[in-house]
């Protein structure tokens, strides 16, 4: 995924806001990255993904696009996984096999 994809999707915070924070504050754990915009305390998706970017393996963000990305994150909060929060990016319909 290039830069300026969302991985946080609740609270709209791009890769590039990400990858800033990183290199600006060097967080101790991952779970620090929510002082990036609150990034991974809504629906709870984006977790893993800012595990991956906290030690800097994009393995994963770099074989999804941006609408994959989108379309799993649906999926998840259809299962009941997460639920976002209000004013959150709404999740997209399914797309048809």
């Amino acid at each position: 995924m290039d830069l300026d994809a969302k991985i946080c999707y609740c609270f709209h915070v791009t890769r590039r806001k990400l990858v800033n924070f990183m290199r600006q504050r060097q967080p101790k754990v991952p779970s620090q990255l929510s002082e990036c915009g609150g990034a991974g305390t809504g629906c709870g998706w984006c977790i893993p993904f800012l595990k991956q970017i906290h030690k800097q393996s994009d393995a994963e963000l770099e074989v999804l696009t941006p609408e994959e990305y989108a379309q799993r994150r649906a999926e998840y909060i259809r299962a009941g996984k997460g639920k976002p929060p209000p004013g959150a990016e709404p999740i997209c319909e399914p797309t048809e096999p």
